[in-house]
C-alpha cells in the first residue's frame, strides 16, 4: 500500500485547491494538513523547512518535498503516469508543449490580474481590508483583454491545449471559481460564448466538485 501524499494548506487557498484538483484527476491518494495561516503556522521554522517562503501549499512524497502549486502538479502527472487521468499532462512531447504554453499563459497573462481580483473582491472584505478600487479596474481590464485571447483559442478547440482536459484546463480552476462565484465579475467568463462554455464544462468535473466541496466543509 503505498503512503499517500502529503499537501500543507487550506483548501480555500487557491494555489492548495489546484493541487488537490489535479491528485483527485490522476487518483492519488493524499493527506490534507491544515495549516491555520492566521496564527502564522506557514512562518513556523519546521514549515519552512518544507516551504521557504513560507506560503501554501508545501507538498511531500515520502522523503521529496515540494512547494509552487504548478510545479507540484507536474511532478504528480509525471511520477503517476499511469494513474487516474492518463492524459491530464499529455502524452507525448508536442501535447505537453502545448499543454505547457497554455500553463505558461495561466501563470503569466491570466493568473496576476485574475489573482489581485481575487483578493481585493472575495477575500479582502472578509479579512476586513480596504479595497483599492484603481487596483480593480485595472486589473479587470488585463483579465478581459486576455480572455479575448482565450475566447479565440475556445472558438478553435474544445480544451486550452486541445481537444482532451488537461493541466492548462484545470489550472485555472481556482482563481476562476472564485470569480464567478465570489465575485461581481462572473459575466468576464459567462458573458463569452466560447469561455463560457469552457468553464461550465472544466467546472462541472467531479475532481473540481470535490475540491469544492472540501472547501465548504472547511470554511
Amino acid at each position: 500500500m503505498a503512503t499517500p501524499v502529503k499537501v500543507h494548506g487550506p483548501p480555500l487557498s487557491t494555489a492548495v485547491s489546484r493541487v488537490l484538483a489535479c491528485l483527485i484527476e490522476k487518483d492519488v491518494q493524499f493527506q490534507l494538513i491544515p495549516v491555520n495561516m492566521s496564527k502564522g503556522e506557514h512562518k513556523s521554522p519546521d514549515f519552512l523547512k518544507i516551504q521557504p517562503f513560507g506560503q501554501v501549499p508545501a507538498f511531500q512524497d515520502e522523503s521529496t518535498s515540494l512547494f509552487e502549486s504548478r510545479a507540484i502538479c507536474r511532478y504528480v502527472c509525471e511520477k503517476y503516469a499511469e494513474k487516474g487521468n492518463k492524459g491530464l499532462y499529455g502524452s507525448n512531447p508536442l501535447a505537453k508543449a502545448s499543454i505547457d504554453q497554455w500553463l505558461e499563459a495561466e501563470g503569466q497573462s491570466f493568473n496576476p490580474p485574475s489573482s489581485v481580483l481575487v483578493f481585493q473582491l472575495a477575500f479582502a472584505p472578509r479579512m476586513k481590508i480596504k479595497q483599492d478600487q484603481s487596483l480593480i479596474n485595472q486589473n479587470h481590464d488585463k483579465l478581459a483583454k486576455a480572455l479575448e485571447v482565450y475566447e479565440k483559442r475556445l472558438g478553435e478547440s474544445r480544451f486550452l491545449a486541445g481537444d482532451e482536459f488537461s493541466l492548462a484546463d484545470l489550472s485555472h480552476l481556482p482563481n476562476t471559481h472564485y470569480l464567478v462565484n465570489a465575485t461581481d465579475r462572473g459575466e468576464l467568463f459567462t458573458s463569452k460564448k466560447n469561455v463560457g462554455r469552457w468553464w461550465a464544462e472544466i467546472s462541472s468535473r467531479d475532481s473540481w466538485k470535490k475540491v469544492v466541496d472540501m472547501q465548504k466543509h472547511s470554511s
